[in-house]
């Protein structure tokens, strides 16, 4: 079937008009550093949105005939798109808050470009410079700013979830805005796009008229979670691991909603920093919740926290089912303990500078068939290390599952094959296995899910 496409040209609203000649021939030359290529993808993917499809390579091969070009003028910059998404445009005029996040997607690949990437400024290298990175590809953003109060709530979930767990996220979301709290989120469908629609009935109700849905994202994933439109400041990082820090050093609580392999590599990855040393006594409120019928859902969860991580992790979150109102007092009860610490050590509300996030959980993984074979999958070692290993795991089956890049090396060399302790991956694969059970590895479809990966015991 041929998709239903529109051309057109769109200007900016105020922000990023002007582009410099050599960053107008940066993102136009195919040549150079892939630039362009980036630049295609991601607004591909913004465009995309409304679409059920979590397939990056689909969508790549769906969409083959857009293009993207930027046009410098005179008085500032244009963009013109050639076989866009129609569901991007409404009686031939782009959606405004897809046409902010289309800009957004430009504003930060220059950003990276310029400003972090090959700048001696920024040593990436090392834990401090990604950190810092982190924090200026954020302030460019304007997601951060001196006058934020500690109110930033932080929604992790599955895009392919329940009709039941869906109606559950936003319920818990309009509780969330109806105590003046904020929500931030991987800015995609499903769990991302539940708790934003429900705060935005509850701000309404409160008569707030700056409610805040930030939206964070990287270019590996955005294809299969295409922004929706409620996000009001969406940001791109560079990489997962620098999404995921920003999640943890911008929000002041997060609340997990059912999910599958992204979500879990997201709990191990803050149950990984939580539990190193440094930060046994820094407050982070953690709630896993959904409705009654996702119940045995945490309770997997939690099994496999105890049986991989042990006890002291499971004492770092709460498990609240079916209650959305309990939910959002006790993430409001929590942040408070958050405020009054970060204020009695002078940390910043904006920026959580005080969580030692080390070496391991940022530096990019790259899940090829030899690394994902040469993970360390033992119990003699630190459970924060260890959490570290297990959320590499989860990373490389999202990327086999959904991300364009991923779905192609499967395609070329098998399945990856994923080796460790018996006592490590029987919990794995009994978790893994109950994600495909309950569909959670993929969006729903005719066909049922093949396996990216092998556990080898």
């Amino acid at each position: 079937m041929t998709e239903s496409t529109v051309n057109a040209t769109i200007s900016p609203d105020g922000h990023l008009a002007i582009l410099s000649r050599a960053e107008v021939n940066k993102l136009l030359d195919t040549s150079q550093g892939g630039l362009y290529q980036l630049l295609h993808n991601c607004s591909l993917a913004v465009l995309n949105c409304g679409n059920s499809s979590d397939d990056g390579k689909e969508l790549l091969e769906r969409y083959s005939d857009f293009s993207i070009k930027v046009i410098q003028e005179e008085r500032g910059i244009q963009i013109a798109v050639k076989g866009a998404p129609a569901n991007a445009f409404v009686d031939g005029k782009m959606i405004k808050g897809i046409k902010e996040h289309l800009f957004s997607v430009l504003r930060d690949i220059i950003y990276l470009n310029d400003e972090i990437n090959d700048n001696p400024k920024f040593d990436l290298e090392q834990s401090d410079g990604i950190t810092n990175a982190v924090f200026h590809i954020l302030r460019n953003a304007n997601i951060i700013s001196q006058q934020i109060e500690p109110k930033l709530v932080v929604c992790w979930g599955g895009h392919s979830i329940s009709r039941e767990e869906y109606t559950y996220t936003k319920d818990v979301g309009y509780q969330i805005g109806l105590r003046d709290m904020n929500i931030c989120t991987g800015c995609g469908p499903g769990a991302m796009k539940g708790p934003m629609k429900g705060a935005t009935i509850g701000h309404s109700k409160q008569r707030i008229s700056n409610g805040h849905y930030i939206g964070i994202t990287e270019p590996g994933i955005i294809a299969a979670e295409s922004p929706n439109p409620i996000v009001n400041d969406l940001v791109i990082m560079p990489d997962i691991e620098k999404r995921l820090e920003a999640f943890v050093r911008v929000g002041h609580g997060i609340i997990v909603f059912p999910g599958g392999a992204g979500t879990a590599e997201e709990i191990l990855y803050l149950l990984g920093i939580l539990l190193h040393p440094d930060n046994s006594e820094i407050p982070f409120p953690l709630i896993f919740t959904g409705p009654k019928f996702a119940e045995n859902y945490f309770k997997q969860i939690n099994q496999f926290i105890g049986d991989t991580l042990g006890f002291e992790a499971q004492q770092r979150y709460k498990i609240i089912i079916d209650d959305t109102a309990r939910v959002a007092r006790e993430m409001k009860a929590g942040i408070k303990q958050v405020q009054e610490f970060r204020k009695s050590i002078n940390d910043a509300y904006y920026f959580n500078w005080s969580l030692k996030i080390s070496s391991e959980f940022q530096q990019p993984f790259i899940p090829t068939h030899k690394n994902m074979a040469a993970l360390k999958l033992q119990k003699k070692q630190a459970p924060h290390q260890l959490a570290a290993n297990l959320r590499r795991v989860f990373s490389g089956i999202v990327a086999g599952n959904v991300k364009d890049e991923g779905i192609r090396t499967i395609e070329q060399h098998g399945l990856f094959e994923i080796t460790g302790d018996i006592d490590i991956m029987e919990p794995v694969d009994h978790l893994l296995t109950s994600f495909v059970k309950q569909q959670r590895m993929k969006l729903p479809s005719n066909s049922a899910y093949i396996p990216c990966y092998k556990i080898v015991k």
